[in-house]
């Protein structure tokens, strides 16, 4: 069971590495089906939290601050709603709700969609609030944010700062409410420190590939396998398998 938890935080941090986003997408789906949600969660959040402050850093010449602090407060007020989701719903909804986030926005990704948007800056209020709540409750925040940074057509480099600067504001908020909620307990400690040297290999190489790499054809690669992943969680909450 480590060495499956260790090669999915090894991919998930590669794509992170190289995209700005994916952590959670990729490794939730695959660690739900080996641990527990309430053990999954928390640690996701503090691996995830190392990786985006080590992004953060190299990535920050992109940031766009007023484009970026409505999203920010947003999500970071969303945070405490998916505390209290992750604490009222059992294993099971959890399971099926990650795989619909992810299998939802990865098809809506690849196929391009778009929606208009006439005031950007109210339209981030929701979808930063989903985006928190999504985190603090499934480890997966970056949906919301993604799509709709995607439909806004930011920028590459933009784009990359920019989520890294929500995922790190909102995954610190979130760490500190599952201290609040008591969900970091020491399993969650020690799961978390075995599975850092993976985060730190797989960022190691995303940032190499990021150089060597069509991003885009990657991108489409990365998509197709979360909808995989997605399913399996799905599958797995309906007990299927």
């Amino acid at each position: 069971m480590f060495i499956l938890a260790f090669i999915a935080v090894l991919l998930a941090s590669l794509v992170a590495g190289l995209t700005g986003f994916g952590f959670a997408i990729v490794a939730v789906p695959i660690l739900m089906i080996l641990m527990p949600p309430k053990v999954v969660v928390p640690v996701v959040q503090l691996l995830s939290a190392v990786l985006q402050i080590a992004i953060l850093v190299e990535a920050r010449k992109g940031l766009d601050l007023k484009r970026v602090w409505p999203l920010l407060l947003a999500g970071i007020a969303g945070v405490p709603l998916g505390t209290y989701l992750l604490l009222i719903l059992d294993t099971q909804s959890l399971r099926i709700l990650v795989g619909v986030v992810v299998v939802v926005s990865a098809l809506a990704m690849l196929a391009g969609w778009r929606w208009s948007v006439r005031n950007e800056r109210v339209a981030s209020v929701p979808v930063g609030l989903a985006g928190g709540a999504l985190g603090a409750s499934t480890g997966i925040p970056g949906p919301p944010v993604i799509l709709f940074f995607t439909n806004q057509q930011m920028a590459k480099q933009g784009f990359r700062a920019n989520l890294v600067l929500y995922f790190t504001c909102v995954g610190l908020v979130a760490v500190l409410s599952l201290q609040v909620g008591g969900l970091i307990t020491n399993e969650v400690l020690v799961r978390w420190a075995g599975l850092l040297p993976a985060v730190a290999l797989g960022m190691l190489a995303g940032v190499w590939l990021a150089r060597r790499v069509d991003q885009a054809r990657f991108q489409q690669i990365t998509l197709g396998v979360l909808i995989l992943t997605g399913i399996a969680a799905i599958a797995s909450g309906l007990n299927l398998f």
